[in-house]
């Protein structure tokens, strides 16, 4: 069964509905409905809970004026903010348009081959990339994105298709696409709101094509749908969409999706939870979660203007990614790269810090579970994870002692029988208990040179006196 709707303007392209009914489900498989409560109960595949650890890239035409956010067109043009027109009227003719920006995105650096290095070596599992944004440029030559597509304007490359065969055939990476829903200024969308989302003519004619024709032309694990306009998902039929993505699709047993599929959805329907940008709860969840966040502070893109003081420290991200991972999330980190195709040297450089620590301490990170304490009782700044299959426990610690003592308060140990080990560092380590439960644990006098790594550091316990569970 195809689970479509057809616009009373115009309706969908043939194309569009041979990718609709392209595949029959399988006998034995379960048959979500087009319904939320369906759509809800199907398990997210287990790949994404073990691989913790992805990035994020925001690129496309905001990529060529580079100022302020990738939010610049609406900032310039929509809210009229200040700082944007003046930028454009300082340094653009009058007559300038967002649109004579496009061609200006060429790529001519972009190496997906390079990038797929870069981002292996960062220790991430998975790479989402943003096939469009909110400006309605598809990084791919889409049929329902005439003359504003990458492939047609600008770098004449099918940027998606590189990177998603870069990634496949020299990593072993998950291959995820970001698709915006809604488009700041396209005059369907606006006809739509303009008639209280009762009529369908963008959804049908635009951005539902599009999201059927990369799932089949790419075949993404990762789906991350955003920017719903304010729109109910009725308008978007989302749910007519992910009984297709989860029943029909070539992706349907390894595709993972997000929460962003329309207005009052975020953190309550899809597959994941995002539930805002940045979002770092501090504590357990009893779903699925993810945090996405920036390098830099202030932008998804990359900006020209940006300041080293804007951009996280590797010691603020590795603390990001094993409070996230403690608390049962996925870090999904971002970084912007230029017009011209590069990756900024600062991002590079935090990726492969990111791979540096995880070469060393990933054994705490990918794979694990929650423990029943998340941080330590006594001592800020210990996070736990586990294996509850090798009844390991990790205790990532972010800073050194000075005693080169470190007590914490949760495990409870057995002298004689319990063991800790430092990753990274050869032997085990001393260690006396505490009352009811907690140790103190003798680290090794290292110099900093001497130390497995830098920037925060974790230990493994086993046989405890208790079962680990996650």
């Amino acid at each position: 069964m195809c689970w479509a709707r057809w616009a009373p303007y115009g309706g969908l392209p043939l194309l569009a509905v041979l990718l609709l009914c392209s595949a029959e489900p399988g006998a034995a498989r379960v048959k979500y409905e087009p319904t939320w409560e369906s759509l809800d109960s199907r398990p997210i595949p287990d790949w994404f809970d073990d691989v913790k650890f992805g990035i994020f890239i925001h690129w496309g035409v905001f990529s060529v004026p580079s100022f302020g956010s990738e939010w610049f067109w609406w900032y310039w043009q929509g809210r009229k903010m200040q700082p944007y027109v003046s930028f454009m009227s300082k340094n653009y003719p009058p007559d300038f348009r967002y649109e004579d920006f496009g061609p200006q995105f060429t790529a001519e650096f972009y190496d997906p081959q390079r990038w797929a290095s870069t981002l292996m070596a960062s220790g991430a599992k998975y790479v989402v990339l943003t096939s469009k944004h909110h400006e309605g440029y598809t990084l791919w030559g889409s049929k329902f994105s005439w003359n504003w597509n990458s492939v047609d304007v600008g770098s004449k490359r099918d940027l998606v298709g590189e990177l998603a065969e870069a990634i496949r055939q020299t990593t072993d990476m998950h291959f995820g696409l970001y698709h915006s829903l809604f488009e700041w200024f396209n005059p369907l969308f606006q006809l739509d709101k303009n008639n209280s989302f009762q009529t369908h003519y963008f959804p049908d004619s635009k951005s539902l094509p599009e999201l059927y024709e990369i799932v089949m032309k790419y075949k993404p694990e990762i789906l991350w749908s955003d920017g719903d306009g304010n729109a109910p998902y009725t308008y978007w039929n989302s749910t007519g969409f992910l009984a297709w993505l989860y029943n029909e699709s070539p992706v349907r047993d390894s595709v993972v999706t997000n929460d962003r599929w329309g207005s009052g959805c975020i953190c309550k329907h899809g597959g994941y939870y995002t539930c805002s940008d940045r979002y770092n709860p501090g504590h357990l969840l009893p779903h699925k979660w993810e945090n996405c966040m920036t390098i830099d502070k202030r932008s998804w893109g990359y900006r020209r203007n940006a300041l080293i003081s804007e951009m996280l420290t590797i010691e603020q991200l590795v603390q990001e990614l094993v409070e996230t991972v403690s608390c049962g999330g996925n870090l999904l980190m971002n970084i912007g790269p230029t017009h011209d195709g590069r990756i900024p040297v600062v991002f590079e450089e935090r990726l492969i810090q990111m791979g540096k620590w995880l070469n060393v301490n990933g054994e705490s990170i990918y794979s694990t579970k929650p423990w029943r304490a998340q941080n330590d009782s006594v001592t800020p700044g210990v996070w736990y994870t586990c294996k509850p299959k090798e009844q390991s426990l990790y205790a990532v610690f972010l800073t050194w002692p000075t005693s080169w003592n470190l007590l914490i308060g949760e495990p409870k140990a057995t002298s004689g029988q319990t063991e800790v080990h430092l990753l990274g560092y050869e032997g085990k380590l001393n260690w006396v208990p505490l009352a009811e439960k907690g140790m103190v644990i003798s680290l090794p006098k290292l110099s900093p040179m001497q130390m497995p790594v830098q920037w925060g550091w974790a230990l493994k316990i086993t046989r405890l006196n208790e079962v680990i569970y996650g």
